[in-house]
């Protein structure tokens, strides 16, 4: 996977989410739980490729960083809590939408 496009299809799929731009900065687009308006996917450019922010379980963006090169400590989030995927077709897109959809349940009602 290398479009933000991708991406968000994957996440604009899931049930009770939306496409926002909360930034002011086209550059910047993120989605959106219905309701409480958690963001579970956050897209932006950065060094020539798309970037994801996405919320994983506390203990894992250790582990994922340690497993992929294009996986790092998130860009302007929690480091504890979020990791960024860097778009540049390393990371398989089953790995990808699976941290998609996990974002989703970890940004979910009481969370």
């Amino acid at each position: 996977m290398t479009e933000r496009r991708q991406a968000m299809d994957i996440a604009l799929a899931l049930p009770g989410t939306y496409e926002d731009t909360p930034f002011h900065d086209p550059n910047w687009v993120v989605a959106r739980r219905m309701g409480s308006g958690k963001i579970f996917v956050c897209t932006f450019e950065r060094q020539g490729r798309i970037w994801l922010n996405l919320k994983v379980r506390a203990g894992w963006a250790e582990v994922l960083c340690a497993s992929y090169e294009s996986v790092v400590p998130a860009y302007h989030m929690n480091k504890r809590h979020w990791v960024s995927v860097i778009l540049d077709g390393t990371v398989p897109d089953s790995e990808i939408e699976r941290l998609i959809m996990e974002s989703y349940d970890l940004t979910g009602k009481n969370k």
